[in-house]
């Protein structure tokens, strides 16, 4: 695992193989989820390990949280500015393929006294499941 600006992060086995687990999944985990996993190969992981190590991947710049306004955080190993699907029926998040507006935030400030930090661009609607599901039951 790289180093990030002057910031020296030991190496752990734990923090390695949740790294490899949201890089390998598009289904932006809950750190409950990544617990579930990660105590199959790690018995004595506490959900407070999960948790620390995952602020310090966000820290390192290594993963993303992201909130949807469920109760539960989302996690992403795509760091890249990019766009989600988000399904109103089942709550599945798709990252979505669509140019990023890049200039977006200096249109807006251009606009506004408002400090803005960032920007977030969500897309509602039905997945593909949930829509075959409600044709099948019409």
């Amino acid at each position: 695992m790289a180093n990030q600006g002057k910031k020296k992060f030991r190496t752990s086995k734990q923090r390695n193989r949740m790294l490899q687990l949201l890089r390998a999944t598009d289904s932006h985990p809950t750190a409950d989820w990544l617990y579930e996993e990660l105590k199959k190969e790690f018995p004595r992981l506490s959900l407070g390990t999960v948790y620390r190590n995952l602020s310090l991947l966000i820290d390192m710049g290594l993963v993303k949280k992201i909130h949807f306004g469920s109760t539960f955080d989302r996690f992403e190993a795509n760091t890249a500015p990019h766009y989600h699907l988000i399904c109103e029926r089942c709550g599945k998040i798709i990252d979505f393929d669509l140019p990023v507006y890049e200039d977006i935030i200096e249109d807006a400030k251009q606009r506004t006294t408002f400090t803005i930090h960032f920007h977030r661009i969500e897309f509602f609607g039905t997945c593909e499941n949930c829509g075959r599901a409600s044709q099948v039951n019409i």
